[in-house]
C-alpha cells in the first residue's frame, strides 16, 4: 500500500524489523512549550523503546510520563532511498534493559515508549 504522497506504508512487523537495525534515533518532546528533538542511543524490547537520559536534563523532565515520538531511519542519499518508523505513546521510566547497553554517564535513567502506535514508511526510486 502506498500514501498520498507515493511511499510505501510498512506494516507493523516490517517497521520492528527495521527498528531492530538501527542504534540511534531521536526523541521529539516538548520543552519549555516548544518541540525539541534529541538524538538517543536505544536498544528495541519485546514492548517498548528504552533509552537513557541524564537525570536533570530538559529529555527527562519532559519523557517522564509525557507523550512523546520516537523516529529512527537510514537512508541511502545516492539511491534515493530509505525507511523511517515512527512510536508514539507515553514514556516512562523503567528500569535497566535486558539488552546490553553503550557507555553511559551514572546519571542517566532510563525511559521507555511503549510500541502501542507504530507506523513507517519506505522511500524507493
Amino acid at each position: 500500500m502506498f500514501d498520498p504522497f507515493g511511499l510505501e506504508v510498512l506494516g507493523r512487523e516490517q517497521c520492528l524489523s527495521l527498528l531492530a537495525t538501527a542504534g540511534i534515533g531521536r526523541v521529539v518532546f516538548t520543552a519549555r512549550g516548544l518541540p525539541a528533538v534529541q538524538p538517543v542511543r536505544f536498544v528495541l524490547e519485546t514492548a517498548a523503546v528504552i533509552f537513557g537520559a541524564p537525570a536533570g536534563s530538559p529529555l527527562f523532565a519532559a519523557a517522564d510520563d509525557g507523550v512523546v515520538a520516537f523516529e529512527a531511519d537510514a537512508f541511502d542519499e545516492a539511491l534515493e532511498s530509505g525507511w523511517w518508523v515512527t512510536v508514539l505513546g507515553r514514556a516512562r521510566s523503567t528500569g535497566e534493559p535486558a539488552r546490553a547497553w553503550p557507555a553511559t554517564t551514572s546519571d542517566d535513567r532510563w525511559i521507555s515508549i511503549p510500541l502501542d502506535v507504530v507506523s513507517g514508511r519506505r522511500l524507493a526510486r
